[in-house]
């Protein structure tokens, strides 16, 4: 945990603040953690290990979540349907393209908005607008929206979580962990619904746990 926290403190808020942006909207973005980083950060802000104001402080991961938003759409609307047609690599996966196009089927122009509590979605949903052809000021309206409740309601969760923590007599790695923990929550439930997750981990479990054939001589 120590080494979570000096990572961050090592990095600061700059390096916050471009995780939020390539989380929202670069293809190589789903592999960061925007939640638990948001949730972690309040926390810290209000330990005072990192030293900025919290009003600042969101006002500045919300610029960084509307035009990470941004980008993706813009990067979608000039490749359009082509990224469905690119190969699987390191940092692009098919798959992950298609599902936050099933997402945005569903729930339509409120995709923006909801993808935010979605990790993996969050990153692609705006990519797949630009590729649908949203309308931007539409977009930009949910954009909008989306950012602001997504860094507000998770900075400020970790900002008083992490007082009442601490007022409680909680040690400070003790109350970063339940933070931490709280935090990954969503995205581990998101996960073990997903069918593919379920089965690898099956998977894992029968080979580490599974009875050992034995062969008669």
């Amino acid at each position: 945990m120590e080494a979570f926290i000096h990572f961050i403190t090592g990095f600061g808020v700059l390096a916050i603040l471009f995780v939020i942006f390539a989380e929202s909207g670069l293809l190589f973005g789903f592999v960061f953690p925007g939640d638990s980083l948001l949730f972690t950060a309040g926390y810290m802000v209000q330990q005072g290990i990192l030293r900025i104001d919290i009003t600042l402080f969101i006002a500045l991961l919300f610029i960084a979540a509307v035009l990470g938003d941004n980008v993706g759409y813009s990067f979608g609307r000039k490749v359009g349907r082509k990224l469905f047609e690119k190969d699987n690599s390191r940092f692009f996966k098919k798959k992950y393209l298609i599902q936050a196009e099933n997402f945005y089927k569903k729930h339509g122009s409120l995709t923006i908005v909801l993808a935010r509590f979605v990790p993996i979605v969050r990153t692609f949903a705006p990519i797949v607008a630009g590729a649908s052809k949203m309308h931007y000021r539409r977009f930009l309206i949910f954009n909008l929206i989306g950012g602001l409740i997504w860094t507000v309601s998770f900075t400020l969760l970790g900002y008083f979580a992490g007082a009442a923590l601490t007022k409680s007599g909680v040690n400070i790695e003790i109350a970063a962990l339940i933070i931490i923990f709280l935090s990954v929550a969503p995205m581990v439930i998101h996960a073990l619904k997903q069918k593919e997750t379920r089965a690898a981990i099956k998977k894992q479990f029968s080979i580490l746990f599974g009875k050992k054939t034995t062969t008669k001589e």
